[in-house]
Order: C-alpha cells, then sequence, then structure tokens
C-alpha cells in the first residue's frame, strides 16, 4: 500500500519498490518490523506504519490528523524529527493537532482555527493567552522562557473547588509544556 504499480504488471511490488519501503521503514525506526502483522504492534507502531505507508509514494504535500497524539514522548519526537526533515527536504506538511506540548512551538507557521480562522502566523505570534482562549473557548495563559526556549500554555483555573487546590497541584494539572530547550 501507498504504491502504485507504476507500469508493473504484476501484483506485488517490485525491486525498486521494496527498496523504498525498506527505506522508509528504517527512516521510521520500524524496520523490523516489516514481517508482522498490523495488529500485532502497538499504538506508536501502528502509527508509524501508517505514516511509512503515506511516505513510500514520496508526496509533495503530506495531510495528517494528529499524527502524535497520544504517543509516549520518544515516539513524538522520531515522529516530529522526521516531519522536520521532510519539511526541509521541500514537502510540504499540514497537520492538525490540539497538542501545543512540543509540537506547535516547532512549526513555521500556525493557523488557529475555530468555525474559521482565529488567526495565523509564525507561532511566538499566535501562541498567546487572548488567541489561545478563542481558539478552545477557555481562559488560557501563556508563559515563555526566554532562556531555554520553553512556553508553557495553562489554563486559567475558574472552579472555586479545583482553586481550592493547592498550588503545586493545579499548576501540574493544567500546564503542558510546548517547546523544548533548543
Amino acid at each position: 500500500m501507498g504504491l502504485s504499480p507504476s507500469g508493473n504488471w504484476l501484483p506485488w511490488p517490485n525491486r525498486e519498490q521494496c527498496r523504498r519501503v525498506a527505506a522508509v521503514l528504517e527512516r521510521l525506526g520500524i524496520g523490523g518490523l516489516a514481517k508482522r502483522q498490523i495488529q500485532e504492534l502497538s499504538g506508536g507502531q501502528q502509527r508509524r506504519v501508517f505514516l511509512a505507508r503515506a511516505l513510500v509514494g514520496q508526496p509533495w504535500l503530506l495531510c495528517l490528523d494528529e499524527p502524535t497524539a497520544s504517543l509516549d514522548f520518544a515516539t513524538r519526537d522520531t515522529i516530529l524529527r522526521l516531519l522536520g526533515e521532510l519539511h526541509a527536504e521541500g514537502t510540504t506538511i499540514v497537520l492538525t493537532t490540539h497538542e501545543l506540548s512540543g509540537i506547535v512551538t516547532q512549526l513555521p507557521w500556525v493557523v488557529c482555527v475555530n468555525g474559521g480562522i482565529i488567526a495565523q502566523g509564525a507561532p511566538d505570534d499566535v501562541l498567546t493567552g487572548p488567541i489561545l482562549s478563542q481558539t478552545y473557548g477557555v481562559p488560557l495563559h501563556v508563559v515563555r522562557d526566554s532562556g531555554s526556549g520553553v512556553t508553557l500554555v495553562g489554563e486559567v483555573v475558574t472552579s472555586s473547588s479545583i482553586a481550592d487546590v493547592t498550588p503545586p497541584l493545579s499548576l501540574l494539572g493544567s500546564v503542558h509544556q510546548c517547546g523544548s530547550a533548543a
């Protein structure tokens, strides 16, 4: 899957197609899983297989819906690193995400949508409390640490029952890291 026959009249991939599949699987760190059935793979491994299926055709445009949702940090970083490499190689990547942790600040352009375009531009210009609050429909606060390059997005606590929790617990429960030290 992911490849068209390209003149091959046989119903199975030719040698060049097999080489391309193997190269993409290796690039995603799942070359050793090529012979396994999809149901035998973990969620993160399955996500990488689906991404490999899209990449083996060498697309100029890659549309991804929540490509890092529910992934562990290592798998998320592998996929983000690959997407960065693909972008540097000239592939246009359009993705949706609700995750503000480690993804959005690494993108060259961000569009916030909620029934229409709320804002668009560079992450530093778009990732503001008012814009994100309008996008997500809840009060959010953005804090940037210029020294480390980390951006934190925190939900503004409005419920009195939640506000009674000690500050360290409310901070841990409502803050998401949105960047990494470069």
